[in-house]
């Protein structure tokens, strides 16, 4: 035999040919992990990339091996100073969490285990069904209720809606079809709703005009009488509705649809019950705030998503659905491949049954560790923390003259804008969105913006565990300088 033939017949391994330079590596990034959120609030929240850093993710497919202490050092000058910004305390900016390090400290238990949760007898699986367990009892859900752990919100509405299709589709729309269907469903929600309930419909097959938006009243909210109408009229002219979406705090400005209504009228109605609560479902453990979402307990299907206000790290949704049956017969495929054994391995609930996906990461770990670290009641008050802050920074806009309040504050999400004497809508927008752009690229603090009832203002959601009262004291500080800075040099 060749030397050719005796290199190619030795077995290859993705593990280290030394454990010892391994944990010596790994202690190293441990180390800066822990400095890394230690320092968080004495970095920018966000920074600009400079073109040799834009440059490095140019680079060609790596073909041969580099020492993993080099790769690391990439990762560490190339990545780790430029962040969205989230986990840092004045990221205010898209509605997120900000994470956790036991969170993260279960994500690498998590893929070091490297099991695959599409179910079977093993630990992990167990552990996935006792995190939806526990968020069945965090929203009020009955314990014979089922639900799966997903991507994020977006994944969790479309499990929901998927399952208030089926079920009133009135055929076998799995086996058929939505062409079979007697007459178009349609689905109504306020004209605050988030954007994926429309990527939902059209995924479903029944196009965007399935999803009829309904006005809102002075709170931004769902209005009831509004809602009765559409349906009324919706059934005269020969469509079927199938289900009433309630929001529990809408992206823009956090208005809660009244719950409570909704489930009496899904109920006069005949309509399946969903609560997109990825923003506000569990205000439900909060002990001063539960009231705002009060009926969410009544819904057929619920959407939230941990890694908003239980801080797990990215990526966790989660899905609830009532009646277990309906829910697992909406996804389940049993396969000669995936048939169940007696015992062994295969013995276990195959837990992708419940949803899209066969291959699924290990979610649970993450939430269930820094559950158990920090008792749900912490979390409660973390989100009455939040909703107390965006209460305090209303005030702040409130007694200054040069700030204007764009929309009530229901819980954690303020809409507010500099004013600036004389202008239009569009120079406002333009004037605004400047002051925006400075604060990101100064690194002072991350906020977005958007439109609310055809006025163009700027968006501040408190969904963190690191933000102080201070930090809100500052933004309203900094906006002023700003503004007045960009006023001056428009006077000019």
């Amino acid at each position: 035999m060749d030397i050719f033939q005796e290199a190619t017949n030795v077995d290859e391994t993705l593990d280290p040919p030394d454990w010892a330079d391994v944990g010596a590596l790994s202690h190293r990034i441990l180390d800066d992990a822990i400095a890394y959120l230690e320092d968080v609030r004495d970095r920018p929240v966000w920074r600009e990339m400079p073109a040799e850093v834009r440059a490095f993710f140019g680079a060609p497919l790596p073909r041969s091996p580099a020492p993993a202490a080099d790769v690391y050092d990439d990762v560490a000058r190339n990545v780790m100073p430029y962040p969205m910004g989230n986990i840092h305390p004045r990221f205010w900016s898209w509605y997120m969490g900000s994470s956790n390090f036991t969170g993260a400290l279960g994500d690498f238990l998590a893929a070091i285990q490297g099991s695959n949760l599409g179910g079977g007898n093993h630990a992990a699986a167990l552990m996935d069904s006792q995190v939806v367990n526990w968020m069945k009892e965090m929203v009020g859900f009955p314990a014979s209720a089922s639900g799966t752990l997903v991507s994020g919100g977006s994944m969790a509405n479309i499990i929901g809606l998927t399952v208030a299709r089926n079920v009133k589709a009135g055929v076998d729309v799995r086996e058929r079809g939505v062409g079979s269907m007697p007459k178009p469903l349609r689905y109504y929600a306020s004209d605050q709703v988030h954007s994926c309930h429309r990527k939902a419909v059209e995924a479903l097959g029944l196009g965007n005009q399935a999803l009829r938006r309904i006005q809102t009243d002075a709170g931004l909210r769902i209005d009831i009488a509004a809602l009765k109408a559409a349906i009324a009229e919706d059934r005269e002219t020969g469509f079927w509705p199938a289900c009433v979406i309630g929001t529990a705090g809408t992206v823009n400005t956090g208005a809660v649809d009244d719950l409570q209504v909704l489930a009496s009228v899904a109920a006069e109605q005949d309509l399946w019950f969903h609560v997109d609560g990825c923003i506000g479902a569990l205000i439900a453990i909060a002990p001063e705030n539960r009231s705002l979402v009060a009926g969410i307990e009544q819904a057929d299907s619920i959407a939230l998503d941990p890694h908003k206000w239980l801080h797990a790290p990215f990526e966790a949704g989660c899905a609830l659905v009532r009646d277990a049956s309906q829910h697992r017969n909406t996804f389940a495929v049993t396969p000669e491949y995936l048939e169940s054994t007696p015992r062994g391995l295969a013995s276990g609930e195959w837990l992708h049954d419940y949803g899209l996906q066969t291959s699924r990461g290990f979610r649970a770990l993450k939430i269930w560790m820094a559950l158990k670290e920090h008792g749900v009641e912490k979390f409660g008050r973390l989100i009455d923390q939040n909703i107390a802050q965006a209460r305090h920074l209303t005030r702040l806009i409130e007694a200054e003259p040069a700030l204007e309040l764009m929309a009530p504050t229901t819980i954690n999400i303020v809409c507010f804008r500099h004013r600036l004497d004389g202008a239009s809508e569009e120079s406002l927008k333009a004037f605004n969105t400047e002051i925006m752009l400075r604060l990101q690229e100064e690194g002072t603090a991350a906020l977005s913006d958007t439109t609310v009832q055809g006025r163009h203002c700027l968006r501040v959601a408190i969904a963190n565990h690191r933000t102080r009262r201070g930090d809100l004291d500052l933004l309203v500080t900094e906006m002023l300088r700003l503004g007045q800075e960009i006023e001056a040099a428009i006077s000019v």
